[in-house]
């Protein structure tokens, strides 16, 4: 009856093992796109934050030049009055104003100029990122339908592992079955392995004889006390496994059904 158990247990460990393997593919697959998720975000800001700037620039431009009207209309006015000027002080203050709003055109045509180029030069990379946007958004899209595509093909083949395991499942004991499940995810896929020469062949540490005679006894389910696989015997040849630690006799009093 035993053997048909340990059976049992080794057909579901080949499933589950292939099960949760796949599972964890599933869960890792939508981790790829982050990174070109992130970057596409931070380029969308970007692309945002330089809009608003294009736009502000743009304003600014037109009050400069508005500004620029208004001094050269100040200049022309000032000069027409150069004919009806009376006294040299008239002159000399008037010229002032003259030379003064000359200055100022000019500085407003820097400033125009400056702000021109800056305009442009913000268009242009405005718009390569517009390009560059368009174009990650597309490879995005693509990587998705080839995650979704890769998705759905893991999910059949976890259907059928788990209608393997469901023809299994039936014929073992609910508890076992339990911890048997938490052995196999947390100990790489492998949760029932042979004891062999006195050594599980699970964690490599030696037992004492009277623990290997049970588990070749095989009347009942035992855990290793170190590694919490469960144990069947088989039968060793040549010499011993290489052992990492020797058998402590404290560790076996009540681990028939522990594990960690």
């Amino acid at each position: 009856m035993m053997q048909e158990t340990f059976e049992k247990l080794r057909e579901l460990q080949d499933v589950l093992s292939q099960k949760y393997e796949i599972e964890r593919e599933i869960s890792e697959i939508p981790k790829n796109l982050s990174t070109k998720i992130e970057m596409l975000n931070r380029l969308k800001k970007s692309y945002i934050d330089k809009n608003k700037k294009i736009e502000d620039t743009k304003k600014n431009i037109g009050m400069l030049k508005q500004k620029l009207i208004d001094a050269e209309i100040a200049r022309e006015n000032y000069e027409k009055q150069m004919d009806v000027i009376k006294t040299q002080r008239e002159y000399e203050a008037l010229d002032k104003e003259i030379r003064d709003a000359t200055e100022k055109e000019q500085q407003l045509r820097k400033d125009i100029l400056r702000e021109e180029k800056e305009f442009e030069e913000l268009v242009y990379s405005f718009e390569s990122e517009e390009a560059m946007i368009k174009e990650q958004e597309e490879e995005l899209q693509a990587e998705e339908d080839k995650n979704n595509q890769e998705t759905d093909g893991k999910k059949d083949v976890l259907k059928d592992l788990e209608a393997e395991e469901a023809k299994i499942t039936p014929f073992l004991d609910d508890e076992i079955l339990f911890k048997f499940e938490r052995i196999i995810r947390n100990k790489s896929g492998i949760g029932i392995v042979p004891v062999k020469n006195s050594v599980c062949t699970g964690c490599h540490m030696i037992f004492p004889a009277q623990f290997e005679n049970d588990v070749r006894t095989g009347d009942k389910i035992l855990f290793c006390p170190y590694c919490s696989r469960i144990l069947y015997f088989e039968e060793g040849f040549g010499e011993e496994e290489d052992v990492v630690v020797a058998f402590n006799e404290d560790d076996f009093g009540h681990f028939s059904e522990d594990e960690d």
